[in-house]
């Protein structure tokens, strides 16, 4: 059989190569909206969780005195619509923002090892693992509804553990597509990518808002279900980047297409490109051979602090907003609990554009701490005016919440994705394309450090009243504005235009 021309040998490669990124980004969006699909239900069901129970107590006084026999707990709840136990006290709010913190606490903690963990093992049977695990205790969580279980230290623990499986996610998928995808398009097409965050919050806004008031344990069954067969379709069908370009490109030891200098950079290939033979050269060290890059040494790599610190108090506001929203319109609004989780899709609509122009806007300017630090600067007297909403009127609540759902979502959607990709295939790592997973997690990992303490601090100032709130989180902006002067200065001083010149 006469041997494939190179011409034609080279337009096959090129051509697989681009279904290998449409396909991975097609599949990564998916699998990570059913993440946070499986995320969202707690917040729409906080409102059903606590009632009005203080008017059931009366009821069961009553009902007491009347008959003169002691109801249960079961003839309570159904009998006086009264909120489940043990979130029918008055301190309601600081327990469900203790469970909200249990997730979120053991979240960070797993992030951190994740990345490192991520590392070494397979990433498709790593993340494979992880999303069969999270439907497992997703569905526990509503499984608590249908066996009618009270016991606080059994949703906290099915909490503690799914917010540790569900660490396998994100430095995963960031790695899948990061190392697809060059510096030139980032911006966008992560800012793209990225709205699966928004997109799995509607879907799994819709989905327990469906059954929140009839059985709020589907509100979590079917989501774990779905993370479940999502997790069966990753094991099946991810592809995993590979960098081995000598067979890739013309499966020839002694012939190369095109010289890439770096994994990270877009594989854009000319069309009269051919392959050119080549003397033997020696390879230093192959890209398998590679050692993972050490914590300390994810650390050293230049915005790696400035942008994790930012993302904490970035992702504080951003994770407060996501368990807390639906409540706050339920309370301001005097809305009954599926349509403040309906109301609640209008602020994720507005985190999907947000984080797309974020992207744009980077991508063209080539400042990436820049385009964060503007938005961070109006999103602080935007949450001041979405503090008023119960005086406003359905329109303009509306128009609030996708504003603040923009400039909320926009840092915190260019920082966990383009940021982390650029930083983790900066130029100083030398082409190790293992060390993603460890520096995606550590931006990460810190940001949910504030994810964690955020919602913990509304359950705690929202006795007080909602206003206290809205400054925790006014403030939380300011202070990630204050962390990336930095490198803010450092971009608008420098005569560099290409992307994320700061961290270069």
């Amino acid at each position: 059989m006469a041997p494939v021309p190179p011409g034609i040998r080279l337009l096959v490669t090129f051509n697989r190569e681009q279904w290998y990124r449409a396909f991975t980004f097609m599949l990564t969006f998916l699998l990570y909206t059913s993440f946070h699909l499986s995320r969202k239900p707690i917040s729409i069901v906080k409102s059903e969780l606590h009632k009005n129970c203080s008017s059931a107590s009366e009821l069961a006084t009553v009902a007491l005195g009347s008959s003169g026999q002691e109801p249960s707990a079961s003839s309570i709840h159904a009998d006086t619509d009264c909120s489940w136990k043990p979130f029918d006290k008055s301190n309601y709010k600081q327990l469900l923002g203790a469970m909200d913190y249990s997730f979120l606490c053991a979240y960070a903690i797993g992030m951190y090892l994740s990345g490192i963990i991520g590392e070494r093992l397979p990433i498709r049977l790593y993340l494979t693992v992880g999303m069969l695990t999270s439907g497992l205790f997703t569905c526990l969580f509503g499984l608590g509804y249908v066996y009618n279980i009270h016991s606080l230290w059994f949703y906290i623990f099915v909490q503690v553990a799914n917010g540790l499986v569900q660490t396998t996610g994100w430095p995963s998928v960031v790695t899948c597509i990061g190392n697809w995808f060059g510096k030139g398009r980032r911006g966008l097409i992560m800012g793209l990518w990225n709205s699966h965050t928004s997109v799995g919050n509607i879907l799994g806004s819709l989905i327990a808002g469906y059954w929140v008031s009839s059985n709020w344990g589907l509100s979590f069954i079917v989501p774990g279900l779905i993370i479940g067969a999502m997790g069966i379709i990753c094991f099946l069908f991810l592809i995993e980047p590979h960098f081995h370009l000598q067979s890739l490109i013309c499966g020839s030891p002694t012939s190369l297409s095109v010289l890439i200098q770096s994994y990270d950079t877009e594989l854009l290939l000319p069309r009269n490109a051919v392959c050119v033979p080549l003397q033997p050269v020696e390879v230093v060290k192959s890209e398998s051979e590679l050692s993972a890059i050490s914590f300390m040494g994810a650390l050293r790599i230049p915005g790696v602090v400035e942008f994790s610190l930012c993302l904490l108090f970035a992702k504080l506001v951003s994770y407060t907003f996501l368990f807390w929203l639906p409540l706050y319109i339920t309370k301001a609004a005097h809305l009954n609990a599926k349509k403040a989780g309906d109301l609640s899709t209008l602020f994720d609509v507005g985190g999907i554009v947000g984080g797309i122009l974020a992207g744009v806007i980077s991508d063209k300017m080539g400042k990436r701490a820049t385009t964060c630090a503007v938005m961070l600067l109006l999103a602080a007297p935007t949450l001041y005016g979405f503090s008023m909403i119960s005086q406003f009127g359905l329109g303009p609540t509306i128009g609030m919440l996708l504003v603040c759902g923009g400039l909320v979502n926009g840092p915190y959607a260019l920082i966990t994705t383009a940021v982390s990709a650029d930083l983790g295939t900066h130029k100083s790592l030398k082409g190790n394309a293992r060390a993603l997973s460890t520096v995606t997690a550590i931006i990460d990992g810190t940001g949910s450090v504030g994810a964690a303490v955020g919602p913990l601090l509304a359950g705690l100032l929202s006795a007080g009243g909602w206003d206290q709130v809205f400054y925790m989180l006014m403030t939380a902006d300011f202070l990630a504005l204050l962390l990336l002067l930095r490198l803010v200065t450092k971009e608008l001083s420098s005569s560099k235009s290409h992307p994320a010149s700061a961290i270069e």
